[in-house]
């Protein structure tokens, strides 16, 4: 009989430039929530860290791996095995603290793979970040790596994926990085309240990053109407995206999403 492990994991994913990095900060300034700390890669992210999901050069490429079809990895996947899991618990347990009911692990590659790890962590809650393509495509370009005239087409076509995989998902949730930087202590709550915990406010100072690219976004037709965005950089009012087992958890986690966030019905 296989023991499950003393720890439930929220894994935190998105696009490159979509503010993964900025929520899974916050989310690990709560008590009750271990992440990843001192490692020797980027952004201390997990996925550099285990050797049982293959990622080297060609993996998790910025721009290019959430529409690489080798990259979205399912329930039934060749992965899809015990020995999967003890090899990423075994190669995480160095970097986490060992003391938290909950561990935050953020990789952007994580939101073409949520479907695999619900499978290998049953009780694992997902969180995708996502962020205009007409910012994400300028914050790009500052890398010099990826965007072109066709990012936003790339941009829509990996988001159906993602949200495509986030209807297979017992508990998952779905931020905009507008609304996080917008009004970080309101999302927050709505996040801790997803994971069923007290909620605390923000531990650092939020900006947005988008205003450094507004002149060029003006000037972007990119939109997304199912996450409400508008052409010109603009964001509108959509419907919020919360999947929780208990209607109580995911009804208090949609009731704390800023009112400037949801939809009219």
């Amino acid at each position: 009989m296989t023991v499950p492990p003393p720890h439930r994991y929220v894994f935190v994913g998105g696009l490159h430039r979509s503010g993964t990095s900025l929520l899974a900060r916050l989310l690990a300034a709560h008590p009750a929530i271990g992440a990843i700390e001192g490692a020797p890669v980027p952004e201390n992210e997990g996925c550099y860290l285990q050797g049982a999901i293959p990622h080297t050069a060609r993996h998790g490429v910025p721009a290019h791996f959430a529409t690489d079809p080798a990259q979205h990895m399912t329930e039934g996947h060749p992965l899809d095995t015990l020995a999967t899991r003890e090899r990423l618990e075994a190669d995480w347990a160095p970097w986490f603290p060992q003391d938290t009911p909950w561990r935050v692990e953020k990789s952007p590659v994580n939101c073409t793979r949520t479907r695999l790890l619900q499978s290998l962590y049953p009780l694992a809650q997902f969180v995708i970040v996502t962020r205009h393509p007409a910012f994400v495509d300028q914050a790009m370009r500052k890398w010099g790596i990826g965007a072109d005239a066709d990012f936003p087409a790339h941009w829509r076509a990996a988001h159906e994926t993602i949200l495509g995989d986030v209807e297979h998902l017992h508990a998952a949730a779905v931020v905009r990085y507008e609304d996080l930087v917008a009004d970080p202590d309101r999302t927050l709550a709505a996040l801790f309240a997803f994971l069923d915990l007290d909620p605390v406010p923000a531990t650092e100072v939020v900006e947005d990053g988008n205003a450094a690219y507004a002149d060029a976004a003006r000037a972007s037709d990119a939109a997304y109407d199912r996450l409400g965005y508008l052409a010109g950089g603009k964001t509108a009012p959509f419907t919020p995206i919360v999947r929780h087992p208990l209607r109580a958890v995911r009804e208090k986690a949609v009731s704390l999403t800023p009112a400037s966030v949801r939809r009219p019905a």
